[in-house]
């Protein structure tokens, strides 16, 4: 009842008022991207430091080298906002094409987890703020291309998770049971993905 929902609101209000802080807290630690040498980018689990470059001897590219993510540019920009929206442009279409291939590969690793799914499922990227993923009513999956920043556990998780919906469209005890069916310690891994999605979807 209404009356029962408030009075156990009441009740703790103390422990959701600590909470709300918590996450204020973790957002104000999120700082909006500049894309400029010297800041950190993810890439399945670990760190990168970004290393602008300008050279028009060399194409525009992106390159892990050395621990670094290596970003050239063709032409020095006089307007730093153009110039981060250069290097966010090829950043993130590096990120799309390591996406397509890295979940494609895990894809392929699930799937003999996954007896009720027939063949091989379609999937596409779309960038979103709030999902990880999702799964259509004809076994289609949409993945987030910035979930690729995560560890692969994470990113065979959100995997797992959506090709349950093949066999059980809604978040039914049945579907959970059969997540924890093919991946028993889906819990730790999704509050290991949740403690960090600020920082993976920050643009």
């Amino acid at each position: 009842t209404e009356a029962f929902i408030q009075s156990s609101v009441k009740k703790r209000a103390g422990w959701i008022w600590h909470h709300l802080q918590d996450f204020a807290n973790q957002k104000s630690d999120v700082l909006p991207r500049r894309y400029v040498s010297g800041e950190t980018q993810f890439y399945l689990g670990r760190r990168y430091v970004l290393k602008v470059t300008v050279d028009p001897d060399l194409p525009e590219c992106v390159k892990l080298y050395r621990g670094k993510l290596n970003v050239n540019l063709n032409d020095e920009f006089d307007e730093p906002m153009r110039k981060a929206a250069e290097v966010k442009s090829l950043l993130d279409n590096w990120y799309q094409q390591k996406a397509k291939a890295v979940f494609y590969e895990r894809l392929l690793a699930m799937l003999p987890k996954t007896d009720w799914v027939e063949g091989v499922p379609a999937f596409r990227l779309l960038s979103m703020k709030k999902q990880w993923g999702s799964c259509s009513t004809q076994g289609n999956l949409v993945l987030n291309p910035h979930l690729v920043k995560a560890p692969k556990e994470c990113i065979d998780y959100v995997i797992l998770h959506e090709l349950c919906h093949i066999a059980e469209y809604n978040h039914s005890e049945q579907f959970w049971r059969l997540l924890t069916q093919v991946m028993p310690h889906w819990k730790k891994v999704k509050t290991q993905l949740d403690s960090m999605a600020e920082f993976y979807l920050n643009e």
